[in-house]
C-alpha cells in the first residue's frame, strides 16, 4: 500500500512534546476528531471561536469538519497554507492546533488557533501544544512572528498567551457568529518567546518544508 506521505508530504510531519504528539489529521482519524468535538469544547452559547462551528448539530458537525480538513489540504500552496495538527495524548485524540500563513516567504509570519476537548482542559495541554508550534515555526520554519487572537473575555486563552511571552497587539471589532465581538490580538517573536524547558522532537520536517516552499534547513 502506498504511504500517504508519498502523495501528501505533510502527512510525514510529527511534533512531540513531553506529553503530546501533534501531526496532520488523516482521513481515518476524522471520526476521532468529530467525537472529541461532540464531547464538548466550550460552555453552551459561549463560543470562543469567530465561527461557532462546535455548536453545529451532530449531523452537520461531522461533514463540516471533514470538508474543512479536505479544503485546507486541497488549497495548500507555498503562497497560502494551513497545517491542521491533531493532538494526541496517551494515544487519544484530544484536540487540534492549526498553523497558517500567507506569503510566508516574504512576511515570515504565522498565525495559530486551537481547540481542546473540555474534559482535558485545565491540565496545561493548551500551553504545551502552542509552545510546540511556536518552537516549530521559529526554529524549523524560520518564522519571525507568530500571531493569534482571542475574544476579549477569553482570559484562559489570553493567559496562555501571556505565559508564553505573547504581547498585546491591539483590539479589533468583528462579527463573530453574527454578533459584535471585541477580539484581542497578540504577537510573539523569538525575542519575547518564553521557551519551555523541554526540547521539541520533530520528524518529517524536510518533505513538509519543501512542499511549503520553505528552505528545510533548521536554523
Amino acid at each position: 500500500m502506498t504511504e500517504p506521505a508519498s502523495y501528501w508530504p505533510p502527512f510525514a510531519l510529527s511534533l512531540a512534546t513531553p506529553r503530546l504528539t501533534l501531526r496532520p489529521i488523516r482521513d481515518e482519524e476524522i471520526p476521532a476528531a468529530v467525537q472529541a468535538a461532540l464531547s464538548g469544547v466550550h460552555e453552551p452559547g459561549r463560543s470562543p471561536f469567530s465561527k461557532p462551528w462546535a455548536e453545529s448539530p451532530a449531523d452537520e458537525l461531522a461533514p463540516n469538519m471533514a470538508q474543512w480538513y479536505w479544503r485546507c489540504r486541497g488549497n495548500m500552496t507555498p503562497q497560502e497554507w494551513t497545517l491542521l495538527l491533531g493532538i494526541w495524548h496517551d494515544g487519544e485524540f484530544i484536540g487540534c492546533q492549526d498553523v497558517e500563513a500567507k506569503d510566508f516567504a516574504t512576511l515570515k509570519t504565522v498565525s495559530t488557533g486551537s481547540w481542546l476537548r473540555q474534559s482535558v482542559q485545565g491540565q496545561g495541554f493548551g500551553k504545551e501544544m502552542r509552545a510546540a508550534v511556536a518552537l516549530y515555526a521559529f526554529d524549523w520554519l524560520g518564522a519571525e512572528v507568530a500571531e493569534s487572537e482571542a475574544a476579549a473575555w477569553n482570559q484562559q486563552s489570553l493567559g496562555v498567551s501571556r505565559t508564553l511571552g505573547y504581547e498585546l497587539n491591539g483590539v479589533t471589532r468583528a462579527s463573530w457568529g453574527g454578533k459584535v465581538q471585541e477580539a484581542q490580538r497578540v504577537r510573539l517573536t523569538p525575542a519575547t518567546f518564553k521557551r519551555p524547558d523541554w526540547q521539541l522532537k520533530v520528524e518529517g520536517h524536510e518533505p513538509t518544508a519543501k512542499f511549503l516552499g520553505i528552505d528545510p534547513v533548521v536554523e
